[in-house]
């Protein structure tokens, strides 16, 4: 498994490297700066403040939710109908809170603005405890310090049904570099971006091989991989030059 690993890495790494030379040479321009959030993003009912490319706000519920022949109780994000439960096994109908999620409008890389796409694709979520003393009163009243975020319950460890938890977190940006071209003066995804970076994020899904397997795959595996970047670079050339063709 270790040989088919390393071929993998060897055979991604090549196709990074000459995708990201080839837009460098298409696209005339790599990114050589730093990103910019622009202005700090704000959730107003909390006071939460971030300076990142996203802010999300989580809220969840404590309540009931059947399981098998009886009932037990659950944080949840959404609602959980209970019109059909047994009686004493009621939720509220609806969260008093909801959950939201705020973009960074101007974020830019090297003095040009970043499309949202790179945000989404590329935006890595990591949850932070934010600085609480600008709580309004009315809901300082209401919530505590729970953790890394805020609770309503008197007790945390005992929490009662329709009591509310809240967590946030903020988008960070990985370096864009070989990730991003510019084009008409925004940065947007390079081809194969976002392939990338679904597949960085389902390697915890990968299947395990027998060790015999590796030595068989190997072949087929480097020459699969040579075949895609040389048919995607050549698949981008012609399109290039199609685009360039005056009209008559």
């Amino acid at each position: 498994m270790r040989l088919l690993r390393a071929a993998f890495a060897l055979s991604l790494s090549c196709a990074l490297v000459a995708g990201a030379a080839f837009a460098q040479a298409d696209a005339g321009e790599e990114p050589i700066g730093v990103p910019q959030s622009g202005h700090g993003l704000r959730d107003r009912d909390f006071g939460v403040v971030t300076h990142q490319f996203g802010l999300e706000r989580q809220v969840e519920m404590y309540q009931w939710r059947a399981s098998g022949d009886g009932y037990t109780q659950v944080w949840n994000s959404a609602p959980i109908d209970s019109s059909h439960f047994a009686p004493g096994h009621e939720n509220p109908k609806t969260l008093p809170l909801e959950s939201r999620r705020w973009w960074a409008q101007d974020a830019t890389l090297d003095d040009h603005a970043i499309d949202r796409s790179v945000l989404q694709t590329l935006g890595q979520w990591r949850l932070f405890r934010p600085n609480f003393s600008r709580l309004p009163a009315n809901l300082a009243a209401s919530f505590q310090p729970e953790g890394d975020g805020l609770g309503s319950a008197e007790n945390p460890l005992e929490p009662r049904v329709g009591d509310l938890r809240i967590l946030w977190r903020e988008l960070q940006l990985p370096p864009l570099e070989g990730k991003v071209e510019l084009r008409d003066g925004v940065w947007h995804l390079a081809p194969g971006a976002a392939q990338a970076a679904m597949t960085a994020a389902g390697k915890s899904n990968a299947v395990e091989l027998p060790d015999d397997q590796d030595r068989a795959l190997l072949p087929w595996l480097l020459g699969g991989a040579t075949f895609v970047v040389v048919a995607g670079l050549i698949w981008r050339r012609v399109r290039r030059r199609r685009e360039a063709r005056p009209l008559h």
